[in-house]
């Protein structure tokens, strides 16, 4: 609930007789150091505010890129499906979607402890599928176009485009929704995880696109020469981008999210720091990007599972392991920054220890439910939530790098956890209960005939 302050102004006396009548209001004047308006209206009745310039507008800027993304998603898709022919592209479109769904989950599982809008997913997944897709398909067609006049070789203009020029290009391209949402939505980037699950949306987006550029191709291969069955081109090419390696795009393009969520824990002050790693992350992916298709295009088939084996296993397994280990990091976040709250008022002793987990957080939503309905469970929901929030905004002021707001924003989530106390407190301090992270006295011992804990 917003609290509006009520103001007092004083008007002055009449007018004297013999002065001019205006026939309008007397002017108020200000009586105070802090001037109050008891007669205006609430704040959500105000007719008045302040005018904005039309292009600040959220609506126009929304707008605009729905229409920038649909006007690639029209181009990318026409020419993918002039490529593959009408049942090539509903074939690749119908297999290559497969695997987005795992892959989303996959990522949003990272992203639980604090969530980030879907919006701002959405959007990546999109960049990636149509924006970065479309440029990485010209650009790359065009450096082909040129080498091959240039070194009249088309084969190794060919080699020379899958491991050199199209690394460069489409790492870049799909960087550019990393960067676009670290500039712009800069309060829901905040460390590791949102860099990994940011650029993890967007390279599931553009393999999405480009596995129905290949496995549309592979099923016009095989009508053509009347290929079925396993052995068809088809059945290797789904085995091998969406069943062998759905996660090799993932993986080039997270690099770079750890580079930009690195810079995101950097200080404001470092800004050299905040440039340099993101474009250490670029090259990294730009190199495994190369490595990968270098061994598919020059080494042959021995070559593309040695660098299968020797790299990209490892790599998907270390980078696995940070993702986890970045979001067990922000669940320690919690339970270390919010005691302090607990210890002036604001929280509960046991609700760090329950907000710390994700089971007890579910056990406390799950309580509200079952006792109180399912707004209780929205709210304490919402409670959670804001607490992550404040946990983080107060590990991110001790770092330095919370801005100059930080007191107004503290203050807002405390006034929105202040709100929902009275259901979630007691639905958290049970999950704490619960699942064992306060100890909790056995419910069939009885203390002067008197058990509290007794449900």
């Amino acid at each position: 609930m917003e609290v509006v302050r009520v103001a007092h102004v004083s008007h002055p006396a009449p007018a004297a007789s013999g002065t001019a009548d205006t026939g309008t209001a007397p002017v108020p004047h200000r009586d105070t150091e802090e001037p109050d308006f008891p007669a205006a209206a609430d704040r959500t009745q105000w007719r008045y505010r302040p005018r904005r310039a039309f292009w600040r507008s959220r609506l126009v800027r929304a707008v605009a890129v729905v229409t920038v993304l649909a006007i690639c998603a029209l181009f990318i898709l026409g020419m993918v499906r002039e490529q593959t022919g009408t049942e090539g592209f509903l074939v690749g479109l119908g297999l290559a979607v497969l695997p987005v769904p795992l892959l989303m989950a996959a990522f949003r599982w990272l992203d639980r402890v604090e969530p980030g809008p879907w919006k701002n997913l959405l959007f990546a997944f999109a960049w990636g599928a149509f924006a970065a897709a479309l440029v990485a398909i010209l650009a790359n067609s065009f450096a082909i176009r040129w080498i091959a006049t240039a070194t009249a070789d088309p084969d190794s203009a060919d080699t020379l485009g899958a491991t050199l020029v199209a690394p460069v290009v489409e790492e870049s391209a799909k960087a550019a929704a990393i960067l676009l949402l670290f500039l712009f939505r800069r309060k829901h980037f905040g460390g590791l995880v949102d860099g990994v699950v940011i650029a993890g949306f967007t390279a599931t987006g553009f393999a999405f696109t480009e596995n129905i550029l290949y496995l549309g191709n592979a099923f016009g291969e095989d009508q053509e020469f009347g290929a079925t069955g396993i052995g068809s081109v088809t059945a290797g090419t789904f085995f091998v981008r969406v069943v062998m390696s759905p996660f090799a795009h993932p993986l080039f393009t997270v690099l770079t999210g750890i580079g930009f969520g690195f810079a995101a824990l950097a200080p404001r002050g470092k800004r050299l720091r905040r440039v340099l790693l993101p474009f250490a992350g670029l090259l990294l992916a730009m190199g495994m990007h190369a490595a990968w298709n270098g061994s598919a295009t020059i080494g042959g088939p021995l070559a593309f599972f040695a660098v299968y084996l020797a790299l990209m296993v490892p790599a998907f397994g270390l980078l696995t392991w940070l993702a986890v280990w970045s979001r067990q990091r922000e669940l320690r976040t919690i339970s270390g920054e919010l005691p302090a709250y607990a210890a002036a008022g604001w929280l509960s002793p046991a609700e760090p220890l329950a907000l710390s987990s994700m089971r007890a957080r579910q056990v406390a939503r799950t309580f509200a439910a079952r006792t109180y309905g399912q707004p209780a469970a929205r709210a304490v929901g919402e409670y959670e939530s804001f607490a992550t929030t404040l946990a983080f905004l107060r590990d991110r002021a001790r770092r330095g790098t919370a801005g100059p707001d930080f007191p107004a924003r503290e203050q807002e989530l405390l006034h929105h956890l202040w709100q929902r106390r009275a259901v979630a407190s007691p639905a958290l301090t049970y999950a704490a209960r619960a699942t064992g992270q306060v100890w909790a006295p056995p419910q069939y011992l009885d203390y002067g005939g008197y058990n509290p804990y007794r449900s």
